[in-house]
């Protein structure tokens, strides 16, 4: 049996750049199989994740703030190469 996912803000920020990451055509959804490319979800799961780093800022720790940043880095730079 494995083990539960273990809800916190680390889990919570790969769950919606996982999402972004599907959106972008890179994973195929779990549902269905099929992969897609939605560039206006993609940009809205981006924008969330910044949302999240604005509004946590302050209560972070630094691996937490480093975490959300490189995210975000990475799925901008992931986002423009689609576009």
């Amino acid at each position: 049996m494995t083990d539960p996912i273990e809800a916190n803000f680390s889990t919570l920020i790969l769950s919606i750049a996982s999402a972004a990451s599907m959106a972008l055509g890179e994973q195929a959804d779990p549902r269905t199989g099929a992969q897609k490319v939605d560039l206006k979800m993609a940009s809205f799961n981006i924008d969330l994740l910044k949302v999240l780093k604005e509004k946590t800022k302050g209560n972070l720790s630094e691996e937490e703030g480093d975490f959300v940043t490189s995210i975000i880095s990475d799925l901008q730079m992931r986002y423009v190469s689609k576009k």
